[in-house]
């Protein structure tokens, strides 16, 4: 009595290293200019995806729901940064996907200065 073959799963571990695909998942080097997107570049999706997407803007679009930065989405779907800025520039110019600088701590009002005029405008 014989056991059927045993089919290998593919580890997903296994194919980040892999030229090949990563070049499918960007179409290759076409000239275009990709989106200036940061690490830290904050991304919210406007949809859901689309049957027509490819599986990792597919995943992108379910993973920022809520806003998540490039890194994050980069290090969630195992993906080099180069590849998920492209594949992000393809989500942005569909606008499925809002793309945010993040907020600089130095850009706010100073502490002091909001709690002065809180309690200017408590003294009214």
């Amino acid at each position: 009595m014989s056991t059927p073959p045993r089919r290998e799963r593919r580890r997903p571990e296994a194919d980040v290293g892999d030229p090949e695909r990563l070049y499918v998942i960007t179409g290759g080097p076409d000239g275009a200019e990709r989106a200036p997107l940061d690490l830290v570049t904050m991304i919210v999706a406007r949809d859901d995806p689309s049957p027509t997407v490819q599986p990792e803007q597919a995943a992108i679009l379910r993973l920022c729901r809520a806003p998540l930065s490039v890194a994050e989405i980069s290090a969630y779907l195992s993906l080099p940064f180069s590849v998920v800025t492209a594949l992000l520039t393809e989500l942005l110019a569909a606008e499925l996907v809002e793309s945010r600088a993040p907020i600089v701590r130095a850009a706010l009002p100073d502490r002091s200065l909001l709690e002065a005029v809180m309690h200017g405008l408590q003294k009214l």
